[in-house]
């Protein structure tokens, strides 16, 4: 009866109790089993100390400082916390939070759209762009598949040492009358168009084609006999070997090519005088003869609009006063007219002028290069020209031959003025080569710079 007392008294006893109960048993269980699995002297041992009476005081100071540095942050960590739940902390009545109107839910959903329209709207676009560069991307590389390329061995250009942030570049104007533009005849004009990559600013040096210098076999020659002699590889490396340049790319048009890119341009406007003119009729016959176009004489001197056949008979006007010198201006400066008047034509015109031209082209760029120089073809700036060498002899006589020469008045000195017009050098010092060059033209002449 006891027992069954108890039970029903433990039954209707409180939770609280119960489970105040059930701890008592497990601390007293635990107790016991202490008691008994402990060694007997640490049991019984009643200065036993705890872990914090056993440390230094400077260990205290040290986990003091540390406890309180821990309670510093959680107290931070605690205070940020709360801001931030403040801030997005719901309002009071979130819970009665209206639902919103049909006319604001039409505007969401507008807004939505529009997001939408406008991203799509932004792809198209960049895919538009895209496409319209690769379209213009193929239409360079087809139109350029026209032009006849040459590989050049570069150990055998005679480059001299790098000219810095400038691009030099081989130009040659080609009298040929069966359109061989690779080698075999000899180049009518002879340029050096060098660019500076930094400013886009171009300057343009043309040689007198019968200037007399050193050749690949160490003959002496009129410059223009380079391009007969070893095509365009032999004409560049003569460059580089007599001035010290460091060309390794070259252009070469066919002169005749002329003739259809002032047409495309539509003419070029020249001033001529009268002498000019006559001289310019009577070259008409050679050019039209050869291109396969009728003569149309220009009756009067002054500002003429002249067509391809005039423009190409002027520039090869050589019996005037100033002979070969005034030759190589006018070849000047009808290529600054053609440059000029191309820089401002439409996309109709480039495209007639590219078709007629491209396949009368021989170069030593890659197609890719070409696409580079195309590009910033509008951004060039041409600037000053001038004819090399600057300073000449007053015969064109070398004793023992009866050719016409322009002898310099001591290359290396022309060399000097050279780089300071191209590229800014100055007191340029010539190479070695260029020194010894100079003295057998010197030799060979008999006329020497004034301060030697």
């Amino acid at each position: 009866m006891a027992d069954r007392r108890n039970s029903e008294r433990d039954r209707r006893r409180r939770p609280d109790d119960r489970r105040r109960s059930d701890e008592y048993r497990r601390q007293e269980s635990r107790r016991q089993y202490d008691s008994q699995s402990r060694p007997e002297g640490r049991r019984q041992n009643p200065e036993r100390r705890r872990p914090e009476e056993r440390m230094s005081a400077e260990e205290r100071r040290r986990r003091e400082e540390i406890r309180r540095r821990n309670e510093r942050r959680r107290s931070e960590d605690r205070r940020s916390y709360e801001e931030r739940s403040a801030v997005r902390r719901e309002p009071e009545n979130y819970g009665e939070r209206r639902r919103p109107s049909k006319k604001e839910v039409r505007r969401q959903k507008e807004e939505l759209r529009r997001k939408r329209k406008r991203k799509r709207i932004i792809l198209l676009v960049s895919e538009i762009v895209v496409l319209a560069v690769l379209c213009v991307v193929a239409y360079g590389v087809m139109k350029l598949d026209k032009i006849d390329y040459t590989k050049l061995d570069k150990g055998k250009l005679e480059v001299y040492r790098d000219t810095g942030p400038y691009t030099n570049i081989a130009l040659f104007g080609l009298d040929s009358r069966d359109g061989e533009i690779d080698g075999g005849v000899r180049s009518d004009c002879m340029m050096v168009a060098s660019i500076n990559n930094e400013t886009d600013d171009v300057r343009i040096i043309s040689i007198y084609r019968d200037t007399l210098l050193k050749q690949e076999d160490g003959e002496f020659a009129k410059a223009n006999s380079a391009y007969a002699r070893g095509g365009p590889q032999a004409a560049i490396a003569l460059m580089n070997r007599n001035l010290d340049l460091d060309i390794q790319n070259y252009v070469s048009v066919n002169f005749n090519s002329l003739v259809d890119i002032v047409d495309a341009l539509g003419g070029i406007e020249i001033e001529l005088t009268e002498e000019e003119r006559v001289h310019m009729n009577n070259y008409q016959v050679e050019t039209a003869e050869v291109v396969g176009q009728a003569v149309q004489e220009v009756e009067e001197a002054g500002l003429q609009k002249l067509n391809g056949v005039q423009a190409v008979s002027y520039s090869r006007i050589r019996y005037t006063d100033g002979g070969d010198y005034k030759r190589a201006e006018r070849q000047r400066l009808v290529l600054q007219k053609i440059v000029e008047k191309a820089q401002k034509a439409n996309l109709r015109t480039l495209n007639k002028l590219l078709d007629k031209v491209l396949p009368q082209i021989s170069t030593s760029f890659s197609q890719t290069q070409l696409l580079g120089i195309a590009a910033n073809a509008l951004s060039y700036k041409i600037g000053e020209m001038r004819g090399f060498p600057f300073e000449v002899a007053g015969t064109d006589k070398i004793a023992g031959d009866n050719a016409s020469y322009v002898i310099p008045v001591g290359i290396a000195n022309n060399v000097t003025q050279l780089h300071q017009f191209l590229f800014a050098e100055e007191n340029y010092v010539p190479s070695e080569i260029v020194q010894s060059i100079s003295n057998e033209v010197s030799e060979l002449s008999g006329i020497y710079p004034e301060n030697e």
